[in-house]
This record gives C-alpha cells, structure tokens and sequence, in this order.
C-alpha cells in the first residue's frame, strides 16, 4: 500500500530502491580499502577514516593527495572541503524528516550524497525517513565491511573498476536524478551544472567542482524567486 493511496511509492519500493543504492555504493569501499594502504596508510587508519569521516569522496580526495606526494594538512583541507556539500545537505533534510535530540545526532552521522538523494526524492516525511535510514544505514555498513576487505586484500582483488563498480555508482545517481528533470528549469540546472563542474576539474583541487555545480541550483533557484 503506497503512502498516498496507490499514487505513489509504496514502503517496500522505497527500501527495495534504497538497498539498490546501498549496495552499489557500499560496495565501492573496497576501493577506497586498497588505495588508502597503497597510498601508505595502515589498516587500522584506514578503518578509522571510513567509520568516523565515512564520505567517500572526501577519504578518496584525502589519500589521493598523500598518494601523490602532497602533504597530510592539504589532503585533509580538501577532504573537508568536498564534504562541506553534506552541511548544506542537512540544511535540507533536518525540517524535511523532523528529527530532534539524539535522533538527529545519530541521523547526521548519515548524511551523505546517497542518503539524501533518496530521502529528498520521496513525497512524505514518513517515506522520506525510510529511504534516509536504509540507505545510510545500508551504505555505512556495507561501505566499512568493503573497506576493510580493501584494505587487508587489495593486491588479491584488484581494481575494483575492473568490475564496473564505478558505473554502478554513476548509474544508481543517474536513476535517482532523472525522474527529478521533469522542468526546463530542472534540465537547464543539471546541464549548467555539468559543464561547469567539468571546466574546473583540471583547474582547481578536488571540491571544488562539486561545489561550483551546487551554486548553479543556488542561482537559478533565487532568480526565479525575484520573477
């Protein structure tokens, strides 16, 4: 039975999309496993990033800039400034699942691009907060399980593009946000966004792009409240 009478996503699609989600994304920290003790991290260190840092694309942005000889502090400057995206996201998401205390506390924990991406998509709280669970629940788990086996047989496994796993990520994102382009305006901000984004990729550090592409939204959302 869907949230809106048979309009709408039922509860079981919703976790079904969710665990999707989860497990092509979770899986990809097997990745992030064997690059970070590649690039002379131990284990345990690399363990620790994915349980207390736990956004990928900050880790990877971290052992990336190790990895090529850059120093420790600008690594971790430009991790901190990928995952600044995830405070905006929870501008977003706190009125939107209604949590308050240590359920938010915990909830922040699990803000992160999937996570949002499938809360933000549904049509009530109640779904909202089912897709925001499953989904970060399902990725933290799997995404540290992953990292560890990275990280203690990355030679044995190889690289895990070898098995699509980064189009499986993209693909997973590109479901979510096509049905969303239902708008010129919608179209003209994903377009905008994604030429800009690649434009900066080879002029500015890691972050920067990702951020550059969010203020398109942030502009065209503010032109059209003063039209």
């Amino acid at each position: 039975m869907s949230s809106d009478g048979g309009r709408g996503p039922s509860r079981r699609s919703v976790v079904r999309d969710s665990l999707g989600v989860g497990v092509a994304t979770g899986a990809y920290g097997v990745s992030f496993g064997a690059i970070s003790v590649g690039s002379g991290f131990s284990v345990a260190q690399t363990c620790v990033l994915s349980l207390l840092v736990f956004t990928g694309a900050s880790q990877f942005a971290l052992v990336g800039v190790v990895a090529s000889g850059g120093n420790p502090l600008t690594g971790a400057v430009s991790a901190l400034l990928l995952g600044s995206r995830n405070t905006l996201y929870g501008l977003r998401l706190a009125p939107l699942l209604g949590w308050t205390g240590g359920r938010r506390a915990g909830a922040a924990h699990l803000v992160i691009d999937e996570s949002t991406a499938m809360s933000v998509s549904q049509p009530d709280r109640d779904l909202a907060r089912v897709g925001f669970l499953v989904t970060g629940v399902c990725v933290f788990v799997l995404w540290n399980t992953a990292t560890f086996a990275g990280a203690v047989g990355g030679e044995a496994i190889g690289d895990p593009r070898t098995y699509g796993l980064d189009a499986a990520v993209g693909a997973a994102f590109l479901a979510l946000l096509w049905p969303r382009l239902s708008g010129g305006t919608q179209r003209l901000a994903a377009l905008l966004a994604a030429l800009l984004a690649l434009g900066l990729v080879p002029l500015t550090t890691p972050g920067v792009p990702v951020l550059a592409a969010g203020l398109v939204a942030v502009a065209l959302g503010l032109r059209m409240r003063r039209t």
